[in-house]
């Protein structure tokens, strides 16, 4: 026989306990596989202004484009 709790007037084996309690602790403790990322830029900095807006310009023209799904 297992042995059983009553909780809340059921009675529980507890294999079931057991299995609840490692199902909510993996949930809580996995990352979220759905979550988006955002893409991360590097920081442009040159030595005066024009130099940081042909380096922007410049990683404009040349970077792929991307295509968002919807």
């Amino acid at each position: 026989m297992v042995a059983t709790y009553t909780i809340a007037g059921k009675v529980i084996p507890s294999h079931y306990l057991s299995i609840a309690t490692l199902s909510l602790v993996t949930l809580l403790v996995l990352p979220n596989p759905f979550k988006t990322v955002p893409v991360k830029q590097p920081k442009v900095e040159g030595s005066t202004p024009e130099e940081t807006a042909f380096i922007k310009k410049y990683i404009e023209e040349h970077e792929p484009k991307r295509e968002e799904s919807k």
